[in-house]
């Protein structure tokens, strides 16, 4: 199935500290985007658009979109987007499961 992404992203075991450094970076961008949306929120401004939170966790700030929620007192009220990040959370494990189960038949 995933024969034509023989990606160097898609080995960790040939880039162990890549896809960690990355993980971090999205971790800490995505809490900063959380921030910064609320920050905007209590001033008035335009503020980013939940697809851009949704994103920036989908692409490894499951982390940052957690602690900056829970820190910020951020988007708990918002059940729509509860839900859409509950979702983003499950496609993301769905993914990793398959990932998993690519590299382990590889081996």
């Amino acid at each position: 199935m995933f024969q034509y992404f023989q990606l160097p992203i898609l080995q960790p075991q040939q880039h162990p500290m890549a896809l960690k450094y990355f993980l971090l970076i999205m971790t800490l961008l995505t809490f900063v985007a959380f921030g910064w949306d609320k920050r905007l929120a209590r001033k008035g401004k335009p503020r980013l658009a939940e697809s851009v939170l949704l994103m920036l966790t989908f692409l490894g700030g499951t982390f940052g979109a957690l602690i900056g929620m829970t820190f910020f007192r951020h988007k708990y009220a918002k059940k729509t987007f509860i839900l859409k990040l509950v979702l983003v959370v499950a496609v993301q494990l769905a993914l990793i499961f398959l990932l998993k189960e690519h590299l382990t038949d590889q081996r």
